[in-house]
């Protein structure tokens, strides 16, 4: 790859990221037309970047592109959902799988902060902070796991998780969600990992209880949800 083509994948890349990052956090909601002419602007980016970024998003299931209408922020059904945290579910039960002992305590720091990060985005009740602490804990084991293929396939999970999120998830309760990632860690640090896996099994079926097919809340602009 030479220095040009270099240089335009790691720009699409960071659009990418800016658009995903702001779905993650539900700073942009399901259904948001993704106007290109705008994220040229508030990203300071050229056009072309932007339509290879969001193609790239649609191949990840997390944009649709529609002929006449554009890019929009994807809008998951119900079978989707439910398909979505199953293979979430095997995917964490995978990274748990391979986390040992060594790795936890290697570490030890990021996983003292990342709790302590979870602890004062719920007691601030900052919901976009909540959200982001909430989904940090998975990508920080992903990152424990150090299989990179696994990483990859959860960082795009968690993105659509978020999108159905955002569409059916009602009555959550985050400080619980603190609590069950603590049992989690704990499990891991002590090598048992058949029961971490068991935790992490307990952890995303509530989630998937929380989901129902209500209608979603009005969607923020654009210009808003990236500035």
């Amino acid at each position: 790859m030479n220095k040009a083509s270099s240089s335009k994948q790691q720009e699409v890349q960071r659009i990418v990221d800016a658009i995903s990052n702001a779905i993650a956090q539900h700073r942009l909601k399901p259904g948001t037309r993704l106007i290109e002419a705008q994220i040229v602007e508030v990203l300071v980016a050229n056009r072309n970047h932007v339509q290879s970024a969001l193609q790239r998003l649609a191949m990840q299931h997390i944009v649709t592109i529609e002929p006449h209408r554009g890019a929009m922020v994807a809008k998951p059904e119900a079978r989707e959902a439910r398909e979505v945290f199953t293979a979430r579910r095997a995917v964490e039960n995978a990274i748990i799988a391979g986390i040992t002992t060594q790795q936890m305590q290697r570490y030890q720091t990021e996983l003292i902060a990342q709790r302590q990060a979870e602890k004062e985005a719920i007691a601030s009740n900052n919901r976009l902070e909540i959200v982001r602490q909430l989904s940090q804990f998975h990508l920080l084991l992903a990152e424990i796991s150090d299989n990179r293929v696994l990483s990859e396939i959860l960082t795009n999970l968690t993105v659509r998780s978020s999108l159905i999120v955002a569409l059916y998830q009602r009555n959550e309760d985050p400080a619980s969600h603190c609590e069950q990632h603590s049992s989690i860690v704990a499990a891991l640090q002590a090598g048992d990992n058949h029961r971490a896996q068991q935790l992490m099994h307990h952890h995303m079926h509530e989630l998937e209880l929380q989901l129902s097919l209500d209608e979603i809340e009005e969607v923020p602009s654009l210009r808003d949800a990236l500035a």
